[in-house]
């Protein structure tokens, strides 16, 4: 249906019917002369007679129309055929109807000025308001709204971001968004995503998955280790995304944080040392006791996940022995524990082990200190901090397991992303 602003009666009746599903403003030239009539008179002063007639008026059409109910990733068009658009906005009306709070959504005019389209995609189960402004060639300017709303989502998929909160963290720790169900498009998910970072810091986005967990993620590592100091913003414009058969994402993330002291330990299992540094200086050295020859410690770059200061710790939990009658078997609160894979790698205080540090392995797996040296080592520890392990008979940790994609060259790394 058609809405008229300021057109007089016998232009009216010459309009032709609105399509079903499109909404339409004209927007008229209202007469310049010294009266309103329809008839109009000579201007006074001009010597000449007023205009009565309009210029072209400006049509404005709107999708998805009015009363509609659309999928989220529906975009959202504004056209006029004859004027220029001003301001275009499309709010959402209250919460989405599963209570989350609905983003609005953004768009481009074309250098035309005649066409305003959506960038991004809008939350499941919203009602929305689209608010345009057009203006007629001779500059008569008129608003007009449209309502529709998004259809709810059956089926959602959540996300959790790391770090977030302005946290400070490590040079180690790529910026990582895990799904709660695995993503079907990734290439959908990955263009939503937006990296700042000042200074500016090449990297790349690159999807994993933890052997241990089966938890689905895509991580932003940068080449190299992050420069200290960086600043790191996320925008994340999920809201909307189908991550694949109709599971959608409900929220966008945005949040900032920055990096502080590089610190990199270097544990040498085949020494049963640990070197300790910072911004390239070493400040400790340590003796460490490994993994044992029957449950070695990994090989490659770990990165801290997390710290606590009692674990407890059993042998059951790792699949290494359940029987209290095995020489393996172990339930101990473990202090000062530090862990760097998402396997059960820590760095932590084995008291037990102090006749051994320093000259062998008896660990089932970690990475033991004396109680003091732990205790300066989890101090100091930050999510972030970077471990390098070499000389142990196992392989390299897996890419997935914690953080372990530094294991991988930059070329590497970049394959992984969904849009390589």
């Amino acid at each position: 249906m058609f809405r008229t602003f300021g057109i007089s009666a016998s232009r009216r009746s010459g309009a032709l019917a609105a399509p079903a599903l499109l909404l339409a403003l004209v927007l008229g030239a209202t007469a310049c002369g010294g009266d309103d009539t329809a008839s109009g008179g000579d201007a006074p002063g001009d010597g000449g007679p007023s205009a009565t007639a309009s210029t072209a008026a400006a049509e404005v059409t709107v999708s998805p129309a009015a009363g509609r109910s659309v999928a989220p990733g529906t975009a959202v068009t504004v056209t006029t055929a004859s004027g220029t658009l001003g301001t275009v906005t499309v709010t959402p009306k209250g919460k989405a109807s599963d209570g989350v709070d609905p983003v609005e959504v953004t768009g481009k005019l074309a250098a035309d000025g005649r066409t305003w389209t959506s960038d991004r995609t809008m939350t499941p189960g919203t009602a929305y308001t689209v608010t345009a402004t057009a203006t007629d060639a001779a500059g008569k300017q008129a608003t007009t709204t449209s309502d529709f709303r998004t259809t709810a989502a059956s089926k959602v998929n959540g996300v959790t971001a790391t770090p977030l909160n302005n946290a400070v963290v490590g040079v180690g720790l790529p910026l990582s968004l895990a799904f709660d169900k695995p993503v079907a498009d990734k290439a959908a998910v990955e263009r939503a995503l937006n990296i700042t970072t000042t200074p500016a810091v090449k990297g790349s986005w690159g999807w994993l998955t933890d052997p241990l967990t089966g938890i689905q993620r895509v991580d932003w590592r940068p080449d190299a280790y992050w420069p200290t100091g960086t600043k790191v913003t996320l925008t994340a414009r999920l809201s909307g995304i189908d991550t694949g058969g109709g599971r959608f994402l409900r929220r966008d993330i945005h949040d900032t944080f920055s990096i502080g002291t590089a610190r990199i330990s270097y544990a040498d299992l085949a020494k049963h040392t640990m070197r300790v540094t910072e911004n390239g200086r070493t400040v400790k050295n340590f003796k460490i006791s490994g993994g044992s020859s029957a449950f070695p410690t990994w090989n490659g770059t770990m990165v801290v996940m997390a710290k606590q200061s009692t674990v407890r710790m059993t042998s059951a939990s790792v699949d290494i022995a359940t029987s209290q009658d095995s020489a393996d078997f172990y339930d101990e609160d473990v202090h000062n524990a530090v862990r760097i894979t998402t396997s059960g790698t820590f760095v932590h205080a084995a008291p037990w082990n102090d006749r051994y540090m320093g000259r062998q392995n008896k660990s089932h797996g970690c990475i033991g200190l004396s109680d003091s040296d732990a205790k300066w080592f989890f101090d100091s520890a930050v999510r972030g901090d970077v471990v390098v392990s070499t000389g142990s008979t196992r392989a390299v940790v897996d890419k997935g397991n914690g953080y372990g994609e530094w294991n991988l060259s930059t070329d590497q790394w970049h394959a992984l992303s969904a849009l390589a």
